[in-house]
């Protein structure tokens, strides 16, 4: 399945926030910020641009630094995966679910397809589990062209 968006932004974030405070966290308004501004975005963005795009549509700064440290929150507890290659991340299509990542990242346009199997991720925790490693967050990312590009 890929990255294709199966709810607005409306409700993936209302999914987002019933999420992360079903896991004990609190959903304030510049967490929400950074969620609605993630899921705009069609492509794997940096904390950076997130910064940079929420500094503009409130007119003050926003350093990297915080957006950082709320990514990584939302990416521990379902909200975003994390593109490691590029260090960029994306809107979980299903918050609040913890799944294997597997990404097809376009090398030209930049663009990342998301795709979930269960028989891939179940095989890279099996590779993991034979060496004596309790894999936490397995990721694989294919680099190559999307079909636009190719």
């Amino acid at each position: 399945m890929s990255c294709n968006h199966d709810h607005s932004i409306e409700e993936l974030t209302q999914l987002a926030r019933k999420a992360l405070t079903a896991a004990g966290e609190q959903w304030t308004s510049m967490r929400e910020a950074v969620f609605v501004e993630l899921a705009q975005i069609d492509r794997p963005a940096s904390a950076y641009v997130v910064a940079d795009n929420l500094s503009k549509s409130r007119g003050k700064r926003v350093a990297p630094n915080s957006i950082y440290r709320i990514l990584d929150l939302f990416v521990t507890h379902g909200l975003a995966l994390r593109v490691e290659s590029a260090n960029a991340y994306l809107a979980s299509t299903h918050p609040g679910d913890n799944h294997d990542c597997i990404f097809l990242v376009c090398n030209e346009c930049g663009d990342a397809s998301h795709i979930d199997d269960e028989k891939v991720g179940g095989a890279m925790r099996e590779l993991a589990a034979g060496q004596d490693f309790k894999a936490e967050r397995p990721v694989l990312e294919i680099r190559g062209l999307c079909r636009d590009c190719a």
